[in-house]
Formats: structure tokens, C-alpha cells, sequence
């Protein structure tokens, strides 16, 4: 979370804490749930790791603290962004990326982030290839009582095999019609 909030203060400039709620409200929790205090926690530790400073005044009586990207946070943005995708969800580290994409300004280096993300989705989605195949030779073996479970549970799988060739699918044809 704290690099999407680091994009988003790239790309607005200085923002408080309410203002930073709405846009995520208006743009990320499309693909990215992030509750009011998750991003003040996220906040939290983008100061103590200098990746943003904080700025406070008084506005009609009111404390407003206004947060702002250092160099440190730019240049932590910009390696997140090239970095390849990890962690559980592929879907939310790619739309992450995708969603900030505009503040690369070299339009190789755009390419080559939309490149990995289609390499990183066929890898996933060979993995999943792989554990449907394995789970349907061993489809005979489920007991009876169990087939209505596994009926399900290969729902799901096939769910998950179709959301994400129509992903990759996607993505392909972005970065085709990005050259």
C-alpha cells in the first residue's frame, strides 16, 4: 500500500490524510481495499522511513497535516514499480503497477513493466494449468460423499484459470498497442 500512496502523492502532490482516503476512494479500491486506518498506519511508516515528510498547519482552526514524497520515497516508487510482482494477490500487484504506470516517462521502460506483468500472469497461470491437470487425474479417486466438494472446488479453480487468461489476454493486447 505505502507504494500506491507514494504514486498517488507523485502524481497529486501534497496530500492530507482525508484527501489521500478519497482519492483511493475515487481510483485504487477499485482493485485495492485500503481502509482509513490502514493508510494512516501505511502513512506511519513511510515517515519513519523518510519516504515522506509531513507538513502541519492550522487552516480555520483546524491541525492539517499535509504529507509529501522525498527522494527517498520517489526513488523507493520507482524501484517498486520495475521490481518484479510479488506477493499473493497477481491481480492487485499488477493493477497497482498498471494504475501508476503514467509516472514512468520513458516509454521503453513502460513497455518492459507491461512485459513482466504478461510473464509473471503466464507464469501463474501455467501453475495453474499444471494443478488442474494434476487435480483431474486424481478426480476419480474422490469419494463419493466428497465429489459434491470437489465439484465445487474445481468450480472455483476453473474460475480462477478463466479470470486469468482473460487477464493475460488483456495485458497482451495493452502492451501491444503500446509500442
Amino acid at each position: 500500500m505505502g507504494h500506491v500512496i507514494l504514486g498517488l502523492l507523485m502524481l497529486l502532490g501534497p496530500q492530507t490524510l482525508y484527501s489521500l482516503n478519497k482519492q483511493f476512494e475515487r481510483g485504487p479500491s477499485l482493485f485495492y481495499r485500503a481502509s482509513f486506518g490502514s493508510l494512516q498506519s501505511a502513512l506511519r511508516s513511510l515517515l519513519a522511513t523518510g519516504h515522506v515528510t509531513v507538513h502541519e498547519s492550522t487552516e480555520g482552526g483546524r491541525n492539517k497535516k499535509n504529507y509529501a514524497v522525498t527522494d527517498a520515497g520517489a526513488a523507493a516508487f520507482h524501484a517498486w514499480i520495475r521490481s518484479p510482482l510479488a506477493g499473493g494477490d497477481l491481480e492487485v500487484a499488477a493493477l497497482s503497477r498498471l494504475f501508476l504506470l503514467g509516472l514512468v516517462e520513458d516509454p521503453a521502460e513502460r513497455r518492459d513493466i507491461l512485459d513482466h506483468i504478461v510473464a509473471e500472469v503466464e507464469r501463474e497461470l501455467g501453475r495453474l494449468e499444471e494443478f488442474a491437470a494434476a487435480l483431474d487425474e486424481q478426480a476419480g479417486a474422490v469419494p463419493e460423499e466428497y465429489r459434491a466438494v470437489f465439484q465445487y472446488q474445481r468450480a472455483t479453480l476453473d474460475y480462477g484459470l478463466m479470470a486469468h487468461r482473460a487477464g493475460l489476454a488483456w495485458f497482451r493486447e495493452l502492451a501491444a498497442r503500446d509500442v
